[in-house]
């Protein structure tokens, strides 16, 4: 089940869900809305490693505005920290980016109970795109949890994402045993 608008309501209310900066006008229906940063990176090198530590370069989008290119693998991030202790929520892109034809995220939509950060967002466009810092580019979808939640994300020993930070963050797939 979605949580409405209402319900999303309750669960900031009550602690949780948290998004901070919080702004009554990005909630939707069931969705709530979140802004790119001002933070991008791209991967130093163009072969990428899934073995390595593949490294990456930040930088600002100046107030004019950044043009993103075919081909190049963007990181960003959310303005909006966020927090959630007891729903899954899920970030999709908002429809007016998509019909810019910029994906935010190639496989990572599905955050986990526990998720405790600003969001890394997969950047790549069909055609160059000129972002600009606080637009909208998502927004996020909660679903209610069956059962007990034994292990939050931020309580995982296996969590390569726990360290708070407002800059997108690289592939730790290094980090995993294969």
């Amino acid at each position: 089940m979605i949580l409405s608008d209402a319900e999303i309501l309750e669960a900031i209310n009550d602690g949780n869900i948290v998004v901070d900066p919080y702004d009554r006008d990005c909630l939707g229906t069931n969705s709530y809305d979140v802004h790119l940063s001002k933070h991008l990176a791209t991967y130093s090198n163009r072969v990428l490693d899934a073995k390595k530590h593949n490294k990456i370069e930040h930088f600002e989008i100046p107030p004019e505005g950044f043009v993103l290119e075919p081909q190049i693998n963007y990181l960003g991030s959310t303005v909006e920290y966020t927090e959630t202790h007891n729903t899954v929520p899920f970030l999709e892109g908002k429809s007016s980016v998509g019909r810019l034809g910029m994906d935010i995220h190639a496989t990572a939509g599905k955050g986990d109970v526990g998720f405790c950060n600003h969001w890394t967002l997969e950047i790549s466009v069909k055609q160059p795109v000129r972002v600009y810092e606080g637009m909208p580019v998502g927004q996020l979808i909660y679903f209610k949890v069956s059962g007990e939640v034994l292990t939050p994300y931020s309580s995982k020993k296996s969590a390569k994402y726990n360290e708070r930070t407002p800059l997108p963050v690289e592939s730790m797939m290094w980090k995993n045993k294969f």
